[in-house]
């Protein structure tokens, strides 16, 4: 069986990620299990470099398959700001998603509405070869000005999807991982891997 190392140290990405792989007869493995910390430092620039740059530290930190993914919400009335500094988007050091989402509306203030945006992610798979293959999805909406829904993480409270007529964060987890950026990324990876379970 293949087992495959979630490279994320983030419990709500691991969640989504173990539920949408999980009908895969692969064997997933969080960094926990094997006691790996890792802190990849983001210094690519575009998501398929960062997601490259952390499944191949977590693959050749383990001797696993690993997958990584890196993702960022896209305003196009901030010209697709915070996009690859979206985890690190607040002027504070520490900052809470709730900090990133405050700051984010406080710069969108002087905009006219909508605020149409898109998630964005890319999906990395790195083999024990050292070999890279590459995923991609999106989900399109826009920002809205309050928080709705306790789901999700990031900012999902204030992504609204229009033919929904709900916020990211107000869909229950298995619509979710049927519609986000993450889950259209992770439905192609899954033809890649059944490709490397196939070798």
């Amino acid at each position: 069986m293949l087992k495959l190392l979630l490279a994320s140290q983030n419990a709500g990405k691991l969640r989504e990620l173990q539920a949408i792989l999980q009908e895969l007869p692969i064997q997933l493995v969080a960094p926990a299990a094997l006691n790996l910390n890792l802190d990849v430092e983001e210094t690519g620039k575009t998501y398929a470099e960062n997601a490259a740059l952390k499944s191949k530290a977590f693959s050749n930190a383990s001797g696993l398959i690993a997958l990584g993914d890196d993702s960022g919400l896209e305003v196009d009335a901030l010209n697709g700001a915070p996009g690859l500094y979206s985890a690190r988007y607040a002027p504070t050091p520490n900052a809470t998603d709730g900090d990133r989402r405050a700051y984010l509306l406080k710069n969108l203030l002087p905009h006219s509405r909508p605020w149409t945006a898109r998630f964005r992610a890319t999906i990395a798979i790195t083999t024990l070869s050292d070999e890279t293959y590459f995923a991609e999805g999106a989900c399109e909406g826009e920002i809205i000005p309050e928080e709705r829904g306790e789901g999700g993480f990031g900012y999902d409270p204030i992504f609204y999807i229009p033919e929904l007529g709900c916020t990211m964060a107000e869909l229950d987890e298995e619509k979710k991982n049927r519609i986000s950026h993450r889950a259209r990324a992770l439905e192609k990876a899954k033809e890649i891997l059944k490709t490397l379970m196939g070798k």
